[in-house]
């Protein structure tokens, strides 16, 4: 009999929210099973109870049989348990080596560090992730994608029966989302329970074999892929039928004049970008993982040293030296790691939200309460932040709440915003707060704001960006209108297969 893991009647409650009501299935060896639902619909919850973050008030976990309780991470990974969270749980100070065997370093008979054991290990398991690191290198210095295959290496090290995945392809391009899909393989091959979150539909269809869908704590569904649709499986999480997200999108059509002019900006990362964009305008930045595309938002934001070129914004001359300044300046970014860059996590979400604009709700010399809550609240309301109140601290929030803070803190009234630049910023969203997130985003521009999107996901850009611009080793190596992009035509000129002319239109 294969390995079998099992989840009976499990609940899990905290002040003002029931996150998990009377949860139950099972998940079989050799099988990948897709666990689906809408941020807060109790997906992370549930994992953590499996790894011994978080206990269930009632009911259980059996695996092969045995009644399993774990009070601690630990625990549960002695047991044959792994989860790969979305939020990594690395050291950055220490290497990609340290980092994938910490707890079970490889020892000298005089019970010392083996470096060369260690190093060879870990050096062979990157070059069966083909990635192009270094075991001796810092996690701390790596991009967030090259991290996230860290957190990955970590847990198929261990060997474990159970490995659970949640969002793991978020950061990661298509070529490692390849190379991490053939290891699932191998790993049901093997015989391992392989659990597997994910907003990505398409990606549920590709390499699961069951599926449980959850909203609102409970389970509402238990399908077999090959027996559904992706149009049930929405409607299952959201209640509703969202219909093509892209072609129900209003767009804005009318472009006003440059708001932003970028002219052969070089920073540490990057050189000789030259890009524009307009009032009401939404322009993408488009490249593989390592391409510049963060950098440069990074460089305009006065996040990173400019070493030379120009930024125009409405036509003058500007040099950010720090964020502050892009702020005062209308800037808003929302960064692509919120949990390092984004969020102060134990803080509230009122704290997160007036962060920046915090002398703008002062009273004399103190901070006016009532209208630094009124301010959090518009964004829990407009971005259906699911919590009971303004005063929950970020960090107990699910992973897509917790961007939908940021957003929120990116447009709220206070802002006054010119420029949003959002950085991944569907990453953890589920599908139907995907789609409002989409409309919002064209709102913005039809109220003539100038939006640049950074998106791993290309159909995401294509279909959302008016302007695409495709970044390639830290240069603009072409340029296109959403009419005019295809995904073979933005990815032939983010490998290099061909050389794009820079115009503008």
């Amino acid at each position: 009999m294969g390995k079998v893991l099992e989840f009976k009647g499990v609940s899990k409650a905290f002040p003002g929210v029931q996150a998990l009501n009377n949860v139950s299935f099972r998940a079989e060896g050799g099988k990948v099973l897709a666990l689906l639902g809408e941020n807060g619909a109790g997906k992370s919850t549930l994992l953590k109870i499996l790894s011994g973050d978080l206990q269930a008030n009632s009911g259980g976990i059996e695996l092969n049989g045995e009644a399993k309780r774990f009070t601690s991470p630990h625990e549960a990974i002695v047991s044959g348990i792994s989860v790969i969270y979305q939020e990594r749980q690395l050291i950055p100070g220490m290497s990609v080596m340290e980092n994938i065997f910490l707890g079970d370093m490889p020892l000298t008979k005089l019970r010392q560090l083996n470096r060369k054991k260690l190093k060879r290990q870990a050096q062979e398991l990157i070059e069966k992730f083909e990635l192009p690191i270094k075991a001796t290198e810092l996690v701390g210095k790596l991009p967030v994608a090259y991290q996230q295959m860290v957190e990955i290496m970590k847990a198929y090290r261990r060997d474990s029966d159970v490995i659970a995945f949640d969002e793991p392809t978020a950061p990661l391009t298509d070529s490692e989302i390849t190379v991490l899909f053939r290891l699932i393989e191998q790993l049901k091959e093997a015989g391992k329970i392989i659990l597997y979150v994910s907003h990505r539909l398409t990606e549920v269809f590709q390499i699961t074999d069951d599926i449980v869908v959850l909203k609102d704590g409970q389970k509402v569904a238990e399908l077999k892929t090959s027996e559904t649709t992706e149009p049930e499986l929405i409607k299952a999480m959201v209640g509703r039928d969202i219909g093509d997200t892209y072609a129900n999108l209003s767009r804005n059509d009318k472009f006003g004049e440059v708001l932003l002019d970028v002219k052969g900006l070089v920073s540490h990362a990057v050189h000789d970008v030259s890009f524009q964009l307009r009032k009401g305008e939404i322009v993408g930045l488009a490249g593989l993982v390592g391409s510049g595309r963060t950098e440069v938002v990074r460089a305009i934001f006065g996040a990173d040293a400019i070493l030379s070129g120009e930024i125009e914004l409405d036509g003058e001359s500007v040099k950010f030296k720090t964020p502050k300044d892009a702020i005062d300046a209308g800037l808003a970014l929302c960064p692509e790691d919120r949990k390092e860059q984004g969020l102060v996590l134990l803080r509230s979400i009122k704290d997160n939200v007036c962060l920046p604009v915090m002398s703008e709700l002062k009273t004399g010399m103190f901070l006016d309460a009532k209208k630094c809550t009124e301010l959090a609240q518009e964004a829990v309301e407009k971005y259906s932040i699911k919590t009971h109140t303004v005063e929950k601290v970020v960090m107990e929030l699910s992973g897509g709440n917790q961007q939908k803070v940021i957003l929120g803190r990116c447009t709220s009234k206070k802002m006054n915003t010119k420029i949003l630049i959002l950085d991944e910023p569907t990453k953890g969203i589920d599908v139907g707060t995907k789609a409002e997130i989409y409309q919002m985003i064209c709102d913005f521009a039809k109220n003539g704001m100038g939006v640049i999107l950074i998106s791993s996901e290309l159909t995401e850009v294509i279909n959302i960006a008016d302007t695409i611009v495709v970044m390639r080793n830290g240069s603009v190596s072409g340029q296109m209108g959403r009419e005019e992009a295809t995904e073979e035509s933005v990815l032939t000129l983010a490998f290099g297969g061909a050389e794009g002319e820079v115009a503008y239109h």
